[in-house]
């Protein structure tokens, strides 16, 4: 009964196994058939093997000022989060000289990842003032001189909606005012203590706006969803969500409540991006949750693209692209070739080592290779098509290294095993024995290994975080093939009268388990031995002792004497 639960518990476990692979295969077998996004059979390569595009963007200040250090700092770190919350993998984000940013992105980035490297993501709320369409001016119209008019308030406003706001020079230059005629320069940044005179994102609608009441420093976190009814059904209409933290929650029920009720467009609240507006929703209630919706006409991937850009925060200041140009490859397909080569002669000499070591067993060693070679790559490519990971030299490096710890795990099971069969056990007892001798030894060595990756990957950089990132994969892909791969294998192989019988080119070779270890410096020799073997197995066991087990035989042959 209890063979049968053991064979019905590795079968199992590599049904199981097969399953998951079956499951991965599948699943990207989909997503090329259906030509999902990113889905490839073969994984992504970083920048060092595939090359990619360079953006150097150079910060737009004053005439005569540069951008400070702590601001490019800011600006690299919002980059680089953004590029990484994006999905793309293995970028590279760095400071050249002391005021441009220099930004690498492996392949050719779409217009949407380089939209959200060059813009600024300056979310501002501004109550709207007054409202109208953009049309061209008259054929023959003089242009207005707004150099020559006050730009002074003509009284005090009494709140941010106020039409006090509005200037001799900010009227006439609503009045004239084309959107269809280039207006901004790039990262131009709005005085936020006064009204401004904008468009929306189309160009249609022209706007003023009062001064800034909630900053998009105030945003604790964004995310992009689909409108739902009051009856908690969902729409097709995709919508940026938007969760303030106190100091945003508190103006923003203040303003709300100030809005709400006044009559059109006076109870809109635009919501402005880099000084274009994006939505200018009516008020028509207080919101003092804290929690707010931007509506307007987003795809799935815009509204992505903005709760991303408004979730790591807007850079502290303008940014204009210098240049953007491609580049080739630092090392290319050559050192990916030399590397794969070198993990492949690296695989033949394990297995001819365990060829020599462990001789029928080395099927085993070679069919878990092949196993775990397989998921590694599904894991890698799913990776690639859903996270946006990129396969770079140093990764390939921890691929290699992965290959020495694989292997160690067969040893020590292996080992284990045939200790067991040393101290008499059966086959079949002795690999269940020392399968749960050898698993402490492989949990506490891959543990070690793993603990090692995650900290490579949190500390270090990039290059160096490539490898320990394969590093930690294929550690937890070691400990899944021994145990549901190797072990139930073996259980299975136990069964077998070839491996059963402990013939010589088994591995399991049982002439070893005639002279084992009793104890206090004692041998158990079996008498049907021939002497030379007899004498052959106890050196063996010999050999296995101690220092303290050695050092208690000697003092017993001295107290015989």
């Amino acid at each position: 009964m209890a063979e049968n639960t053991t064979a019905s518990s590795a079968r199992r476990k590599l049904s199981w196994l097969s399953g998951i692979a079956v499951f991965f295969v599948g699943l990207m077998v989909w997503g090329v058939a259906t030509a999902q996004p990113g889905a490839s059979y073969s994984p992504e390569l970083a920048l060092d093997l595939q090359g990619g595009t360079q953006i150097i963007l150079t910060p737009t200040v004053a005439e005569g000022e540069q951008a400070s250090a702590e601001q490019l700092n800011q600006a690299v770190t919002i980059i680089r989060q953004r590029i990484d919350g994006s999905g793309v993998g293995e970028a590279q984000v760095s400071i050249q000289g002391n005021q441009n940013i220099v930004v690498a992105i492996p392949g050719t980035p779409d217009a949407t990842t380089l939209q959200l490297i060059r813009a600024s993501a300056l979310l501002e709320f501004r109550p709207v003032i007054e409202q109208g369409i953009s049309q061209p001016a008259a054929e023959g119209t003089a242009p207005v001189d707004l150099d020559a008019l006050s730009n002074e308030l003509t009284a005090e406003p009494a709140n941010a909606s106020d039409p006090a706001w509005i200037t001799e020079r900010i009227r006439a230059e609503f009045d004239n005012f084309d959107c269809s005629v280039p207006f901004r320069d790039a990262g131009q940044v709005d005085d936020p203590t006064v009204a401004l005179v904008t468009c929306d994102e189309y160009y249609l609608y022209k706007y003023i706006l009062g001064p800034v009441e909630v900053q998009g420093a105030s945003i604790s976190d964004a995310s992009a969803g689909t409108v739902t009814t009051q009856t908690g059904a969902s729409t097709n209409t995709w919508a940026v969500n938007l969760e303030f933290n106190s100091e945003g929650t508190s103006a923003f029920g203040q303003v709300t409540s100030r809005l709400f009720g006044k009559p059109s467009p006076t109870n809109q609240f635009a919501i402005t991006l880099d000084g274009l507006v994006i939505t200018a929703p009516s008020t028509n209630a207080v919101i003092t949750n804290g929690q707010a919706q931007i509506t307007g006409s987003f795809t799935q991937e815009s509204a992505t693209v903005l709760a991303d850009q408004l979730k790591y925060g807007a850079l502290p200041i303008g940014f204009e692209v210098q240049s953007q140009e491609n580049i080739s490859a630092t090392l290319g397909e050559d050192s990916l070739r030399s590397g794969l080569i070198a993990g492949l002669i690296g695989l033949i000499f394990v297995v001819i080592y365990m060829s020599f070591q462990y001789r029928g067993l080395a099927t085993v060693v070679l069919g878990s290779l092949i196993v775990a070679a397989l998921l590694v790559y599904l894991a890698i490519a799913f990776l690639s098509w859903r996270q946006g990971y990129r396969l770079s030299l140093a990764g390939v490096a921890g691929l290699i290294v992965a290959i020495g710890i694989t292997a160690d795990s067969f040893i020590v099971y292996f080992e284990r095993i045939r200790d067991e069969l040393r101290d008499g056990r059966n086959l079949e007892s002795a690999v269940e024995a020392g399968w749960k001798r050898a698993l402490r030894t492989i949990l506490i060595s891959d543990a070690v290994s793993f603990t090692a990756a995650v900290v490579l990957y949190l500390l270090t950089s990039s290059s160096v975080r490539g490898f320990a990132f394969t590093l930690g994969l294929t550690t937890l892909i070691d400990l899944l093939i021994v145990t549901m791969f190797t072990h139930p294998l073996v259980q299975l192989l136990a069964r077998n009268k070839f491996f059963a019988s402990g013939h010589r080119f088994s591995g399991f070779d049982l002439s070893a388990k005639q002279a084992s270890y009793k104890g206090r410096g004692e041998f158990r020799v079996s008498k049907t031995l021939a002497s030379g073997k007899a004498e052959k197995s106890s050196k063996e066991a010999q050999k296995r002792q101690t220092i303290a087990e050695r050092k208690a035989l000697a003092a017993k042959g001295d107290s015989d004497e």
